[in-house]
């Protein structure tokens, strides 16, 4: 068996650690921060009582039978439908765009054969495919539903024009012409009922499994292990010496209140004269809870700087451009491998960390059979 290190206590270094410390290898997991879970990391408040999702809400959701599985293994899940609200121009609508939303904000009464009629009429079509964010949603909705929802709350969110942003961003999000206002078309949703911390301390819970918190993983110490997973910055295991990958960064201003604040766990601000982006209300993640008392946190978000945490890579062309330099330095490196969000540069959801964590698992255990080096990607970043 082997000696393994991993830089990170994340989702993907708790189920890496699972997987290979169940199966007899030795295995040492640092992480900088003083708690596990990263940026899933949740904390009972003690002047509330409230669970708090401490970077921002999550919400697991996946079709993806394996990983429902596997994680409730470690946890119980309890059932929850992330339905949010959006205020825009002084007015509350229901996101995403559904038909309650199509037909409130144009003052209609649509069937849905006519709101996609509708939507088809207005969207302004062009001779060349959508190059960017607005032009994507300008195809796909027309000027006023798109200045409207997503014009401000993109600029707050990302820090520049929606015309400097992949149309790429827009396909994520859903678009339904039914009054289905579940934010995600995933099968199986939840939030764990003891927090995600809970689930990370679980998978860690093996007894040649060691972890280290409030530690920095060196690049100098992958000499003394048999390999070294990293799931932390790719570029910082470099030091940065090429410059750094940017990322957007969130600042929370807290605020307590009695009762209940604003009746739903997630409210966008779309307009850009407001400042933040959303306001969340962490008790509605738990509604299986009681609670008189509640805390909200207005989000806002920014570059990220060297000190900050990094929640969204922003994956424009010179950041494309940096990433590609650091890969093919990194797969020149021998027994590390990288994975993650940060590792490979990606904006992944909880779910899909999972099974790529399980996936890598799966494959150093065949490379150790066929006695071949792992490589240092096993999903490529560049992709």
């Amino acid at each position: 068996m082997t000696h393994i290190a991993i830089a990170g206590a994340g989702f993907s270094g708790a189920v890496l650690a699972q997987e290979l410390g169940r199966a007899g290898h030795r295995v040492d997991v640092f992480d900088t921060r003083p708690h596990v879970a990263g940026n899933c990391h949740t904390a009972r408040d003690a002047a509330s009582g409230v669970m708090l999702h401490t970077y921002g809400p999550h919400i697991f959701h996946t079709s993806d039978e394996r990983v429902w599985d596997y994680i409730r293994k470690f946890g119980e899940f309890m059932p929850f439908v992330n339905r949010v609200k959006a205020i825009t121009g002084g007015r509350v609508f229901s996101l995403p765009l559904n038909l309650l939303t199509i037909n409130q904000f144009t003052g209609n009464t649509f069937s849905p054969a006519e709101a996609a009629a509708f939507f088809d009429d207005v969207g302004e079509k062009t001779e060349h495919a959508p190059a960017n964010f607005e032009e994507q949603a300008l195809a796909l909705m027309g000027r006023k539903l798109y200045e409207a929802f997503f014009e401000g709350y993109t600029t707050k969110q990302w820090g520049m024009p929606p015309s400097a942003l992949p149309a790429s961003i827009l396909k994520r999000l859903p678009v339904r012409f039914n009054y289905d206002d579940n934010y995600y078309n995933s099968r199986f949703q939840g939030i764990p009922r003891d927090g995600y911390t809970a689930i990370v301390e679980n998978l860690l819970d093996l007894p040649n499994v060691e972890v280290h918190l409030g530690t920095h993983f060196e690049r100098s110490q992958a000499a003394d292990y048999d390999h070294v997973f990293c799931s932390g910055p790719i570029d910082a295991w470099f030091g940065h010496d090429a410059g750094r990958l940017g990322y957007r960064t969130l600042d929370f201003k807290r605020e307590d209140h009695e009762g209940d604040h604003q009746g739903n766990a997630v409210i966008n601000y779309c307009d850009a004269s407001v400042p933040w982006t959303r306001i969340s209300e962490h008790k509605h993640f738990a509604p299986w809870e009681q609670h008189s008392k509640t805390v909200t946190f207005k989000e806002y978000s920014r570059f990220c700087e060297p000190d900050d945490t990094p929640y969204y890579p922003i994956r424009l062309v010179a950041e494309k451009a940096l990433l590609a330099h650091y890969v093919e330095r990194a797969r020149d490196e021998r027994g590390v491998t990288f994975l993650g969000r940060l590792g490979t540069y990606r904006y992944i959801d909880m779910h899909v960390t999972i099974a790529e964590a399980l996936d890598v698992a799966d494959c150093y255990r065949r490379s150790l059979r066929a006695q071949v080096p792992l490589p240092a990607f096993v999903v490529d970043p560049l992709a």
